[in-house]
């Protein structure tokens, strides 16, 4: 009987074996906890000298939802909300988190999954012209994320309009990285984790979907934000007391341009399933050029298909086609390329 073929998403593995390694080869030194190591310590150096922002704060915390939460929390006054696209994962994919904090999440237009400058420029003046609005929710941030969540990327031109308008309102530019390293490999991409730093108030690097066991880092480029942080991560339980296993695997993961690798490498396997899709003539929603890939299909291929291999349906099933989402990752063979390429 053939194994079954796993695309689900990009963190159904454990780690990467460098990252592991690391784990292990650590693992019965005694340090002390919360993060207030030496391995973390240079973990944040580490990630100061990649990202070319020596002054910025850098913390690690445990997992995506956890950081979103605590720092739009952290950023936010309680009169504020959020900007967002109508499709952005704090809106449609993190079971309210945002809300949850007294914060709510004001959407925008999504154009495949981004939003325009303009609509950000023209919701905050509307919002200011309107006599009332002090008994209204103050857009306080722009969240974006980097890719979206239909595998799009930001384009350099794009990010700057961004984070012009943002800086023109006083307002922060807030970017989710949980999949930064598959966005920074996109074919075409225009962008460095140096523009991210550069155009950004704030913003993490998954590390949860790119080859850590868990974790995510969060670098504040604009030092004036969340002050007092680390009270403000314990009290949103993402607080690790072994900090240092975060700390470990950031820099390992950093080691040798091992996470810029992961991501090429995941991307360059998306491309080879987009492409064998296509090539059998079925339709490849939307324009993703990163480790996530769409298509509409037949009913009865996606229940032959689920017989052999393991991936999502992006909403509800079709009368006679659905969509359907294919992730690589880090862990995604060539072989398993193949066999999935070989059901088609």
């Amino acid at each position: 009987m053939q194994e079954k073929l796993y695309f689900d998403c990009d963190y159904m593995a454990g780690a990467h074996p460098e990252v592991l390694q690391a784990l292990i080869d650590t693992n019965l030194t005694k340090r002390v906890g919360y993060g207030c190591d030496d391995y973390t310590a240079e973990a944040r150096e580490v990630i100061r000298r990649v990202c070319n922002a020596p002054e910025a704060e850098v913390y690690f915390l445990v997992g995506g939802t956890q950081t979103n939460a605590t720092v739009i929390d952290g950023v936010l006054a309680h009169h504020e909300g959020v900007l967002t696209a109508e499709s952005g994962h704090i809106n449609v994919h993190e079971s309210g988190a945002i809300e949850a904090t007294g914060h709510k999440v004001l959407t925008l237009p999504s154009y495949d999954g981004k939003v325009r400058a303009e609509d950000v420029d023209k919701y905050i003046r509307n919002f200011y012209a309107d006599d009332t609005y002090e008994h209204m929710v103050a857009p306080g941030m722009l969240y974006i994320s980097f890719p979206t969540e239909y595998g799009t990327v930001y384009s350099l031109a794009e990010l700057e309009a961004l984070s012009s308008v943002c800086h023109s309102h006083n307002i922060p530019m807030y970017i989710d990285g949980a999949r930064l390293g598959y966005g920074l490999a996109a074919e075409d991409g225009d962008v460095t984790i140096e523009d991210i730093a550069r155009l950004s108030d704030v913003f993490y690097i998954g590390g949860t979907k790119v080859g850590a066991l868990f974790g995510e880092a969060v670098v504040v480029t604009n030092t004036k934000l969340l002050r007092h942080f680390f009270p403000l991560v314990k009290q949103h339980g993402a607080l690790l007391a072994k900090g240092s296993l975060l700390g470990i695997q950031f820099s390992a993961l950093f080691k040798d341009d091992l996470y810029f690798r992961i991501g090429r490498e995941a991307v360059s396997k998306a491309m080879r399933i987009r492409d064998a899709f296509a090539a059998k003539g079925y339709e490849v929603v939307g324009n993703s050029p990163t480790n996530q890939q769409f298509f509409r299909l037949p009913n009865d291929v996606v229940d032959r298909l689920l017989h052999h291999a393991s991936f999502e349906m992006w909403g509800p099933r079709g009368e006679s086609e659905s969509v359907v989402r294919f992730v690589t990752s880090w862990s995604t063979t060539d072989e398993e390329v193949e066999k999935l390429i070989s059901l088609l």
